[in-house]
């Protein structure tokens, strides 16, 4: 596997080479210094370009990376429409488990570019045009205080949603009631992280996908949030529906007593038992109540 060293010398030597690069840099977790190092972090760079018609006309000037495994470049897709702003990404995974996401971006965006995100690292600027930037942070990424319309929309989506489980699992649709519980789940975790927001000032994140959760969450709530992750049966997803919910109340009753808001508590008290309900009704069942 090439190392650091090797992968930034390749990445800027392209750049020098190629004209049409006027400068380079870099975001994402490589930049980030909160961030763990590990061999499958993504070299996430931006190549700022006088035009890209004569990249997207010679497809093969990628393979001066080195030699892929797959590649995706999401801008010719069908199947997930691109943003058509003018960019265009080669998300590239090589053969010696190395990645780069690599963007062209034009020239003239620049300014927009250096300034959208705080992680950003200037690697090379050929003309010395780029703005100067703060050195790179995490901030923008922070998990953010709630509004009390926030807080509020997350428990009623959460309460609302979990009626969805339910019904598929009596009707014995296990992916429909699958799709619905990721969807409490997301709120949960939204949840969780607004917790973990109190408890550290607001001053952490939490991660993409909550992947960092763990590290600020004691160990039996850990637990008990894995345990709303169910295999392929109804029986196991409802107890993984009756788990995601004692959790989510747990915490929302947290966020709300240390924000000052008001928990829906009769919502939850209303849908837990229709959720009872539900869940003990026979098969052949011709009403609900």
């Amino acid at each position: 596997m090439r190392t650091y060293q090797e992968m930034m010398d390749l990445i800027l030597n392209i750049a020098k080479q190629d004209e049409r690069i006027r400068a380079v840099i870099m975001n994402g977790s490589r930049t980030n210094p909160n961030a763990p190092k590990d061999p499958f972090q993504d070299y996430d760079i931006v190549y700022l370009v006088t035009e890209t018609d004569s990249f997207l006309h010679d497809p093969q000037w990628v393979d001066a990376f080195g030699e892929r495994i797959i590649m995706q470049t999401p801008e010719d897709m069908e199947l997930f429409p691109p943003a058509n702003n003018g960019h265009f990404a080669y998300l590239m995974l090589f053969a010696d488990g190395n990645r780069i996401d690599l963007t062209l971006v034009p020239i003239d965006e620049k300014e927009s570019c250096c300034r959208a995100d705080k992680l950003t690292l200037i690697l090379l600027d050929k003309d010395r045009s780029l703005p100067e930037i703060a050195p790179p942070t995490d901030e923008d990424y922070w998990v953010q205080r709630p509004s009390a319309a926030f807080f509020a929309d997350c428990c009623n989506e959460f309460w609302w949603v979990s009626t969805y489980v339910a019904k598929g699992l009596w009707r014995n649709e296990i992916l429909y009631a699958l799709d619905h519980l990721h969807i409490i789940r997301q709120m949960l975790v939204k949840m969780l992280e607004w917790q973990v927001g109190i408890q550290t000032d607001f001053a952490v994140s939490t991660g993409k996908n909550g992947k960092y959760l763990q590290k600020y969450m004691a160990e039996p709530s850990w637990k008990e949030l894995l345990s709303t992750y169910p295999g392929g049966s109804c029986e196991e997803a409802w107890i993984s529906l009756f788990a995601m919910c004692k959790l989510f109340r747990s915490s929302s009753l947290f966020v709300a007593e240390r924000l000052g808001f008001e928990y829906p508590a009769r919502d939850d008290q209303r849908v837990s038992a229709y959720l009872e309900q539900v869940r003990s009704l026979p098969s052949d069942a011709a009403e609900i109540f």
